[in-house]
C-alpha cells in the first residue's frame, strides 16, 4: 500500500514539492553559510518526494541525547529557517493540502502534505526514519522514562 501511495503521490504533485524542497537546498547551499540547512532540504526533498511509510521525527528522540541542532542553536537555526525559506514551502505544502483535501480521493494525500507544511516551519534537528522505526524509538523512550520514575 505504501508502494502506491508514493507512486500517486508523486506522479500527482509530490514531485513538485520535492523538487520545491531541493531548490531550496541548493540555494542554502549556495549561501556557503546556508550548508546546516541545505543538508536538512535535501533530506527532507526525499522525503517529500515519497512520504508513505516514512515520518519526521526529532534526533534527540530517536538518539536519547542533544546535538546541536536539538538544542539552543537548534531552535536559532530553524528560527533563522523559518524566515528564510520555511514560510514558503509551508506555504506551498498548505495550498497543495487545500486543492487535494477537496477531493475524496486527495484527503490521504492532504494529510502528508499538512505533515510536510508543520516540518517545513522547523526542520532542524529532525530526521526522516520508517514509521516503524519512530515507533520502536518512542517505545524504548516510554520504557526509559518508565524505569527511572520506578527507581525515584
Amino acid at each position: 500500500m505504501r508502494t502506491i501511495g508514493n507512486v500517486l503521490w508523486f506522479l500527482l504533485g509530490g514531485i513538485l514539492m520535492g523538487l520545491g524542497w531541493l531548490l531550496a537546498g541548493v540555494i542554502a547551499f549556495i549561501t556557503i553559510v546556508g550548508i546546516p540547512w541545505a543538508r536538512s532540504c535535501f533530506v527532507i526533498g526525499v522525503f517529500a518526494f515519497f512520504p508513505f511509510g516514512k515520518e519526521a521525527i526529532s534526533r534527540n528522540e530517536l538518539t536519547l541525547r542533544e546535538d546541536l541542532g536539538t538544542g539552543p542553536l537548534g531552535c536559532l537555526g530553524n528560527i533563522v529557517w523559518f524566515v528564510l525559506f520555511g514560510w514558503w514551502l509551508a506555504l506551498g505544502h498548505l495550498i497543495s493540502a487545500a486543492a487535494l483535501i477537496l477531493t475524496i480521493i486527495g484527503i490521504p494525500f492532504a494529510i502528508q502534505h499538512i505533515k510536510l507544511a508543520a516540518l517545513a516551519l522547523s526542520p532542524v534537528g529532525k530526521t526522516v526514519v520508517t514509521i516503524e522505526e519512530a515507533s520502536a524509538a518512542r517505545q524504548f523512550n516510554a520504557s526509559e522514562k518508565i524505569s527511572k520514575m520506578r527507581n525515584k
